[in-house]
């Protein structure tokens, strides 16, 4: 690694879900996301996620961008862990090491695309690209700005299903925020849509 590369600075910012916190850095980590909910999916993907999680009070990482959502475990307090996963992540970072392992895009592309042609197709499917499209542009933007992300899972009879990921999953607020913003928003734009529901995964 270059010794003459700029210092790494690392800031957190507080998002919608009390129980997770974004920490952002001057470095671009990764151009995708990933999510990590639990250990078994980081240990095979993510070296830097199985860091995170060989820290007791960690319950899941989401890394995109430049930055690096970490969600803890309910009975710790952000006061007491929030320096320990900073330099943690400085010096990670600072030393250059392996974010995500090689294939993991392939592999999130590869699901990714089995989920598109599961749902896109016949007439649904052109109310699903519609909505997937209006998810991507006006929703997933301003999602990542609290630490999270918003993946269109599939429509169906009026039904928009979609996974919140990052600091939006398990948030007292995202059901807030899907039920206002972003159900209201479709049924105005996409007559079809009912109802916006979050799916567990």
């Amino acid at each position: 690694m270059n010794k003459t590369a700029a210092p790494v600075m690392l800031y957190t910012e507080q998002t919608p879900n009390p129980e997770s916190l974004k920490f952002v850095t001057n470095r671009m980590l990764y151009r995708g996301t990933a999510d990590f909910r639990n250990e078994d999916l980081a240990r095979k993907w993510s070296p830097l996620a199985s860091g995170l999680f060989d820290m007791p009070f960690v319950k899941g990482v989401y890394i995109t961008n430049n930055f690096v959502t970490v969600t803890k475990e309910p009975n710790y307090d952000w006061a007491d862990i929030m320096m320990k996963i900073k330099d943690f992540l400085k010096n990670y970072i600072a030393e250059g090491k392996e974010i995500l392992k090689e294939g993991f895009e392939a592999e999130a592309e590869r699901l990714r695309a089995e989920h598109a042609a599961e749902h896109f197709s016949g007439e649904d499917g052109e109310v699903a690209q519609k909505i997937k499209d209006l998810i991507d542009t006006y929703v997933k933007p301003a999602v990542e700005m609290d630490g999270g992300n918003i993946e269109f899972k599939k429509y169906e009879d009026g039904i928009v299903y979609v996974i919140m990921q990052g600091a939006c999953s398990g948030c007292p607020s995202s059901t807030v925020t899907l039920k206002a913003g972003i159900e209201g928003m479709l049924k105005r734009m996409v007559p079809e849509v009912k109802e916006v529901v979050q799916e567990m995964i």
